[in-house]
Order: structure tokens, then C-alpha cells, then sequence
């Protein structure tokens, strides 16, 4: 089923109120995933990866931090879990758990136990198989840049928390989708993921082309104090509420620079920090943002990048995790965004992420 989201145009057209901006502009792609079942032919969210069955599956064997939350479940026992709170919400009186469900859970938790009652080491020391956070084509995603004959991006992570940063370690791959005969119908999965919103639930995509322009803090100085002059707002007659008269810098960031949530491109969504360069470790370069993985498409403040397709849904006022603002499930940091970077003279560089 093919499905579209369409962000309504900006309140204010940036660049008549300040042309300075325009040779900024930057092309990006909101992803806009919405729960469904996306197949290994399809771009997804968390969805199964067109992975050659003869290619070893990626593995982390690096040092896992479990932190204190107490969290243990493996990723079916987190999916089961959002359904059952799905199924109870659409239907209260209703069963948790289909009969097929609820065998599938207790047959998790018997492995799970066993390998606890089989001692070390651990689930958690061993080397962990990696989750698939994002599988990208570039008929779906022009975007990209791929290198040699790659058309497919695949972007996986592993569900634990790793030093020094405690975020999930992420793995990039690019390939030919025609290179692929045999697909890897089983992919290894986790025993356990150090939290719920490390386990992506399966998404496919409704792609769609924006233009960006960069968060105020991506600006120079000259250019933040532009942005910020309110009488720059009212001489070009923008249709500001007064209220963002003493800092307007807050009504372009919210509402006319970076858009909100999972994107390919465009420029970063600063603010937990100030702009953090990264360099490629090969070639110095400065790299370019390639995916970021969004905690939530949208919130309250950030109303006006709603897709019409969705407004009728998030008025509902579901509760979290039922959110059309929330439709993977994941959440990286304090509920932040991850940016994955790429070099932009070889995409075979070594990409470099930052929680943001």
C-alpha cells in the first residue's frame, strides 16, 4: 500500500524576509515512517533488510553498559508488548495477547531463561547481532549518494548502551540490490536490548523533498543577528504572532529551518548543543549529515511541520507511544535525535554518529 505525507508550506517564505539565507538552502527528505509490514523490497524503518544469505550478519563485540533502568527484554518481547498496549487501548475489554502471541512470548522467555540459568558469560558479553534501525533505496530516496554501482543504504545498531557517550554503536552498509539472489531469511537477533527504544518498529516509508535552511546557531554571527532584528520580520509584512517580538530566532528555528524528525540530508537540528563539527578520519573532511533518527517527528512547539495526512490523528491526543508523533518507537538520549554522518568525498569513509 502506497501512502503520502505532505508537509504544509512555511508560514513565512524565508528568503523573502531574508535573501541573505538563500544561498543556504539545503535538500533534505522526510522519511515520515508509519507502522505497517515493509518487506526486504522496500525502504522501512526497522523493517527486514535485503541481506545476501551468504554475507555473515554483523555482530557488536563491544563492551555493553546495561545502566541502571533494571531493563531486560529481547526485541519480540518489546514488539509484543507495544501491541498488547495497542490492542488494549483500541479494545479495553479485549485479550492482551492473541493465543499465537502469547505462545511466541513464552517460548522467549524459556530461551531467555535459559541462557541466564546457563551462567556465564553472559548474553550481554557475548558478541551481540546488530538490529536493523533503516534500509533506504535510492529509487525512494535520491537523496543519496552511494558509492560505485550501490543503489541500497542499510543502517543497523546494536541495542545496548556503549561508552563513552551511552548511545547504540551503528553500522552502515551499501550495496547493489541486484547483487542480491538469496536473501537471509532469518537474521539473528539480540537476547536482549538495553531499552525499549532501541528496538525500531517496522515502518515503511512515505518519502518526501523538502528544502532546509540551518537551525540559528548554524548561522554566522552576522546572520544570527539578522534573523533576530525584528524589524527585518515586520518590514518584509511576515505574519508573526507579536508575541515572538523579543526572540524571533525562536520562531525561524521552530518553524522555518531544519524540519523535525527522521530525514535523509538537510542540516542538523541543533539545540541540546551548539554545532559540533565532524571530520572524517581518512581525509579530514567536514562530514555531511546523512540520516538522522528521530525520537518523535514532531511536538507541540513544532506544530506547523504536522502533515496535513496526520493532523486528524495527533488531535486525538493518543497516549505516548501511540502517537502519530511517535511512530517507530525509538528514543535515543533524552529523547533527542541521532545524526549519522557520511564524509562527502567517499561514502566508504568511515561515518561517524552524534547524539543531538
Amino acid at each position: 500500500m502506497v501512502f503520502v505525507r505532505t508537509t504544509p508550506p512555511r508560514p513565512v517564505e524565508v528568503t523573502a524576509v531574508f535573501p541573505e539565507l538563500a544561498p543556504l538552502a539545503r535538500p533534505a527528505i522526510r522519511l515520515h515512517p508509519r507502522p505497517g509490514s515493509p518487506s526486504v523490497k522496500d525502504s522501512s524503518v526497522g523493517g527486514p533488510l535485503l541481506w545476501p544469505a551468504d554475507e555473515p550478519w554483523p555482530h557488536c563485540e563491544d563492551a555493553h553498559l546495561h545502566g541502571d533502568s533494571g531493563f531486560r527484554e529481547s526485541p519480540a518481547q518489546v514488539r509484543l508488548g507495544r501491541h498488547s498496549r495497542a490492542r488494549r487501548y483500541e479494545a479495553p475489554d479485549g485479550p492482551s495477547f492473541t493465543p499465537e502471541e502469547q505462545a511466541a512470548l513464552e517460548q522467549k522467555a524459556e530461551r531467555y531463561a535459559e541462557l541466564l540459568d546457563a551462567g556465564p558469560p553472559w548474553p550481554a558479553e557475548r558478541p551481540v547481532p546488530l538490529l536493523p534501525v533503516a534500509q533506504l533505496y535510492v529509487r525512494d530516496v535520491p537523496l543519496l549518494r552511494p558509492p560505485g554501482e550501490a543503489d541500497l543504504l542499510q543502517v543497523l545498531w546494536c541495542p545496548y548502551d556503549h561508552e563513552p557517550n551511552w548511545k547504540p554503536a551503528t553500522a552502515v552498509f551499501w550495496r547493489s540490490a541486484a547483487s542480491v539472489v538469496d536473501v537471509l531469511a532469518t537474521p539473528p537477533e539480540p537476547y536482549e536490548a538495553n531499552c525499549s527504544g532501541y528496538v525500531p518498529e517496522p515502518c515503511p516509508l512515505a518519502p518526501e523533498a523538502i528544502t532546509e535552511y540551518p537551525n540559528s546557531l548554524d548561522l554566522t554571527t552576522e546572520l544570527r543577528k539578522v534573523v533576530g532584528d525584528w524589524s527585518r520580520w515586520q518590514a518584509a509584512g511576515a505574519d508573526v504572532d507579536g508575541s515572538y517580538a523579543e526572540y524571533p530566532a525562536e520562531f525561524y528555528d521552530g518553524n522555518l529551518a531544519n524540519a523535525p524528525g527522521w530525514k535523509v540530508g538537510g542540516w542538523p537540528p541543533w539545540g541540546r548543543t551548539d554545532p559540533y563539527r565532524r571530520y572524517c578520519t581518512v581525509c579530514d573532511a567536514q562530514m555531511v549529515p546523512l540520516l538522522t533518527i528521530a525520537s518523535f517527528e514532531w511536538d507541540s512547539s513544532r506544530y506547523g511541520w504536522v502533515p496535513y495526512e496526520d493532523r486528524a490523528a495527533y488531535a486525538d491526543g493518543r497516549p505516548a507511544g501511540l502517537s502519530p508523533a511517535q511512530p517507530t518507537r525509538v528514543e535515543v538520549g533524552s529523547t533527542d535525535n541521532m545524526q549519522l554522518y557520511v564524509c562527502p568525498t567517499s561514502p566508504e569513509h568511515p561515518h561517524t554518529d552524534l547524539i543531538q
